[in-house]
């Protein structure tokens, strides 16, 4: 395998030693990377590049040679990652490279023109510059997706690192907190759980905490309707602080036993939280698919008249949504699809969805799955503080475990490369 491309080397170097006598000077290898090549043109264009760069940022560049050996090493590094991106099968087709393009220029405070003409001015062509993001693409692309196939997350990482990301956020957290407490003793302990669970019950369905406290509580605040006022964990009761976690406005903890009996808690408020709430709704539809027998105006119709047919009272539109819908996953529901935030849903159904009014049924549109009409039930704030305090130290961790994978993914790929170099200037 290595004779063809000594081969192919030689072939390249005698036909620059041949034509010394033109004025035009041909490209020559610099070093053989497995089956592929990095030219002196290669490195011509990475040095106007990366000048043009340091220019721009005021920052002085190394000797020539130092940083000849290191273009050449980064050049040997991307030419691997590209031959991994093209043994995966990986292409980046004009879009997205345009919208690369677009980014770039957009970081560098210029229009896509004002980009062109500075790289041009550099001394190296737009389209040897656009060729170069494309393969940088490809194999960002190809690495991403070959080291993530290496990297493994276990679940107690996650939330050990969001323990303690919320233990430390907690220290300049303020609660204001009210608080019931039921005495128990040796004959009263199931009596005074049935009541703690009951009381918590009532205080869901929207109880006025004060009045319970007054009733039920013999706790030290009682009298003040169980407001102990404003606290930092580290000033609360031990009791309180071990079932706190990162609460926000409005939350019921416990009921929870101490040694003196059942506890529960209300957040009246919180400062210092940065709290995460999304909407999520209520939605249920009836999907259509378009087929040889039924074209998308077949299918459109046939939606118009199930709309007619609920608002004349002649079928419900869980009835059409049971007996019609193509999506058997909510069809059993009669259509429901439970509460779930918008981002879940293709772009057209999530804008249905987020536009329409509470109880309105929508006209027939088209998604990739076929035609839907659909009707919004309800929407409600859920919060996502905990979850996303825990996608945080995911990613976290996920980038920690990346970066270090990704340089041991690239040692092994230049340990088993075969490489040449044939330029020893």
């Amino acid at each position: 395998m290595n004779l063809w491309k000594h081969v192919l080397a030689s072939f390249i170097l005698l036909l620059s030693f041949t034509a010394q006598s033109s004025p035009v000077e041909l490209d020559k290898v610099v070093v053989i990377v497995n089956d592929g090549a990095i030219l002196q043109s290669d490195i011509s264009t990475a040095t106007k590049l990366l000048k043009a760069s340091t220019r721009k940022q005021g920052s002085q560049l190394p000797p020539a040679k130092v940083l000849r050996e290191q273009i050449i090493n980064q050049l040997i590094s991307d030419k691997l990652q590209g031959q991994e991106a093209k043994r995966i099968g990986v292409k980046i087709d004009d879009t997205k490279l345009n919208k690369a393009l677009e980014d770039i220029a957009k970081h560098n405070h210029q229009t896509p023109q004002e980009l062109r003409h500075s790289i041009e001015k550099s001394g190296v062509t737009y389209a040897e510059f656009r060729e170069k993001i494309r393969q940088e693409l490809a194999a960002t692309e190809a690495r991403n997706v070959l080291v993530r196939r290496r990297i493994n997350i276990l679940p107690n990482e996650v939330n050990t690192l969001a323990k303690l990301m919320a233990k430390k956020t907690s220290q300049s957290v303020e609660y204001k907190i009210s608080h019931i407490q039921l005495k128990v003793n040796d004959t009263n302990k199931n009596e005074m759980a049935k009541l703690a669970n009951n009381i918590v019950k009532k205080l869901k369905n929207g109880a006025d905490f004060t009045t319970l406290a007054l009733t039920y509580s013999k706790g030290p605040k009682a009298l003040k309707g169980g407001n102990w006022g404003w606290m930092r964990k580290e000033e609360m009761p031990t009791i309180f602080a071990d079932h706190l976690s990162l609460e926000n406005k409005g939350s019921i903890v416990g009921p929870f036993l101490s040694g003196i009996g059942y506890h529960i808690l209300k957040i009246d408020d919180v400062k210092g939280l940065e709290s995460v709430s999304v909407t999520e709704i209520d939605a249920r539809h009836i999907l259509i698919k378009p087929s040889i027998i039924l074209s998308d105006d077949g299918a459109k119709k046939e939606l118009k008249g199930f709309i007619q047919q609920i608002k004349s009272g002649k079928a419900t539109f869980g009835e059409l949504a049971e007996q019609y819908s193509q999506d058997p996953g909510s069809a059993s529901r009669k259509g429901d699809l439970g509460y779930q935030t918008p981002d879940l849903y293709v772009p057209e159904f999530k804008h249905q969805i987020e536009t329409l009014p509470v109880g309105q049924i929508s006209q027939p549109f088209k998604t990739v799955h076929g035609w839907h009409i659909v009707e919004v039930l309800g929407r409600r704030q859920v919060d996502k503080t905990d979850a996303a305090m825990k996608n945080k130290a995911y990613r976290i961790i996920f980038n920690r475990k990346f970066n270090e994978e990704s340089s041991a993914w690239l040692q092994e790929l230049r340990a088993s490369a075969y490489i040449e170099y044939l330029d020893k200037k």
